[in-house]
C-alpha cells in the first residue's frame, strides 16, 4: 500500500510543470507539441561520427556551429585526469576532423578549474534552420563550461565558469577563462536542487529579453532529493540563469524549470522555432522509462516549460548506443535535420553519433576496445 501510494505521488509530481504552465496560462497546446516532434524527431541512425582516440577517453557533449561553408563541433573529453574542451570540423555534418583544444589542463594545479574543463561554445545562433553562427557579444566569442580542481571522472566540486576569445573560434587554441566562477554549489544563494555540482551549461542571447536581461544560460545540478530531504540519491534538474553581460550572472527563480521526480534531467540546448522555445534535454533513470534517452520541452516566454509526454527522441537501439543514448545537438540544415547525442555502448565507451530525419545511408564506423581490433 505504502509503495503504491508513492508511486501515485511521483506519477503526479511528474506533471507539475505542465500543470503550472497551465494555470499561469502559458502552457503550450497538445497540438504544437506534435507539430514540434513531427518536425524534429529522426528516426535514421547514421552511426558514430566522433569516436575517443584510445580506450582510456571518453568523448561526450556536443554542441555545433558554422562559420563560412564549414561546421565545427566543441566537445568534451575525458582521458583519467578530467575533462578538456576540443573542436572538431565538417563539410557535409557527417564526416568530422579533429583539430584541437579549446581548454586544456592547467600545470597550476591550484587553479579552480585545473583537472575540469567541460566547454559548450555560447550564443550560437538559435533560429531552427538559420545559419548557426557564432554571436559575437563586445568583439568576443563566448563559452561556458563546468570546471574542477580534483581529477577524475566528474570528480569534487564542479562549478560553472565563463571563457572567450577575440581570436577565430573556428581555429584551435585556448580561450581565455575567467579567474573565478560565476556560479557555484557553494554560493550563499544556492538552491536546494544545485546544492552538490554544477554540470552543463547552454547561454543563449535572448534579443526580445522576455526575462528582463538578454543573456540567459539553462544548466544542470546535482542536489537533494527535495527541499527538506537531505538523502544522497542522484538528481539532476535544469534551471536558469540570467545575465546583462555575459560576466555577471544571478540566478533566475529558487526552483528548477524543467525536473522529474526520480534520475536526471539535464543537458539543455535551445532551438527557437516561430514564437515557440524548444529545448532540447536527456532523462535517466526515471521511474517510468530505462537507460538514458532524449526528449524535449517547450515555452513562449523561456520560464514555464511544457514537458513533452509522447515518444523518446532517440533512445537506445544500436550496438553502439545499447547503454545509453543521451545529451543533444539538435540542428536543421538544408530540410534535413541531424540529432547529435552521446552513444554509450556496453563497454562503457562514450563517441559521438547523429541520427537524421531522412535516411543518408549507414556509417560503418563502430568504436571497439583495442583487445578486439
Amino acid at each position: 500500500m505504502a509503495k503504491n501510494f508513492v508511486f501515485v505521488l511521483l506519477f503526479a509530481f511528474s506533471f507539475s510543470f505542465n500543470a503550472f504552465a497551465q494555470a499561469n496560462g502559458k502552457a503550450v497546446p497538445e497540438s504544437k507539441m506534435q507539430e514540434v516532434y513531427k518536425e524534429v524527431k529522426t528516426p535514421f541512425k547514421y552511426g558514430l561520427v566522433v569516436v575517443p582516440k584510445n580506450d582510456s577517453q571518453k568523448v561526450d557533449c556536443p554542441t555545433v556551429f558554422r562559420k563560412g561553408e564549414d561546421w565545427y563541433m566543441s566537445y568534451i573529453v575525458f582521458n583519467g585526469r578530467g575533462y578538456e574542451t576540443w573542436l572538431a570540423k565538417s563539410a557535409d555534418l557527417l564526416h568530422w576532423q579533429t583539430l584541437g583544444k579549446m581548454l586544456s589542463f592547467d600545470d597550476d594545479t591550484t587553479a579552480w578549474d585545473a583537472s575540469q574543463k567541460a566547454g559548450y561554445v555560447s550564443l550560437v545562433n538559435t533560429t531552427w534552420g538559420g545559419d548557426y553562427s557564432l554571436q559575437q557579444y563586445k568583439g568576443k566569442y563566448w563559452m561556458s563550461y563546468f570546471g574542477g580542481r580534483e581529477k577524475g571522472y566528474e570528480a569534487g566540486l564542479l562549478s560553472l565558469g565563463i571563457a572567450c576569445t577575440t581570436k577565430d573560434p573556428a581555429t584551435p587554441h585556448e580561450w581565455q577563462r575567467a579567474p573565478k566562477p560565476v556560479l557555484t554549489s557553494l554560493d550563499k544563494d544556492v538552491r536546494w536542487w544545485e546544492n552538490k555540482k554544477q554540470f552543463k551549461s547552454t547561454v543563449i542571447w535572448d534579443k526580445d529579453e522576455a526575462t528582463g536581461y538578454p543573456f540567459v544560460m539553462y544548466y544542470n545540478a546535482n542536489g537533494d532529493t527535495a527541499k527538506d530531504n537531505k538523502k544522497t540519491r542522484w538528481f539532476e534538474r535544469i534551471g536558469m540563469a540570467v545575465s546583462n553581460d555575459m560576466t555577471h550572472w544571478k540566478r533566475f527563480n529558487t526552483e528548477p524549470v524543467v525536473h522529474h521526480p526520480v534520475g536526471i534531467t539535464g543537458d539543455p540546448y535551445l532551438q527557437k522555432m516561430g514564437d515557440v522555445w524548444v529545448m532540447f534535454y536527456f532523462g535517466a533513470f526515471w521511474q517510468d522509462r530505462k537507460g538514458a534517452f532524449n526528449r524535449f520541452a517547450c515555452s513562449y516566454d523561456l520560464v514555464n516549460w511544457t514537458d513533452w509526454a509522447g515518444d523518446n527522441l532517440i533512445e537506445s537501439s544500436e550496438p553502439f548506443d545499447a547503454q545509453y543514448a543521451h545529451k543533444s545537438c539538435v540542428v536543421k540544415w538544408k530540410g534535413v535535420v541531424y540529432h547529435f547525442y552521446n552513444a554509450v555502448n556496453k563497454k562503457e565507451q562514450r563517441s559521438i553519433a547523429v541520427a537524421t530525419s531522412k535516411d543518408l545511408g549507414k556509417s560503418r564506423l563502430n568504436f571497439i576496445s583495442a583487445g578486439e581490433k
